[in-house]
């Protein structure tokens, strides 16, 4: 029988999808530093509709990256933090263990 992940894991698990999947293709796609709610919220639609499962599974995912200080909100703008620009620059790839230490590196 399948053991349910624990909640600190699923946590995770939805930061890493929703930073892999949503908003690293996103920033990669609009080559800036910054996005609207909008923007992100076409974004996520369109790999919840890919994937086919429900945009309320991941929701989580957007405010834990918030509150990992990956992303920032100004106004009504959010962006990445200062020390992943040069990977958006370079249009590398940014898994979400790089995203998270970079995020936490002082």
């Amino acid at each position: 029988m399948l053991e349910e992940k624990g909640k600190y894991a699923s946590a995770t698990q939805n930061r890493r999808f929703v930073w892999e999947k949503v908003m690293w293709p996103l920033i990669l796609q609009l080559n800036t530093t910054t996005f609207t709610t909008g923007q992100y919220k076409e974004r996520r639609d369109q790999v919840c509709k890919e994937l086919d499962i429900p945009s309320s599974k991941i929701a989580g995912g957007f405010v834990s990256l918030l509150l990992k200080g990956i992303l920032y909100k100004e106004n009504d703008l959010y962006s990445i933090h200062y020390r992943l620009i040069p990977y958006m620059r370079l249009g590398a790839n940014c898994d979400y263990a790089t995203a998270v230490r970079e995020a936490s590196t002082k």
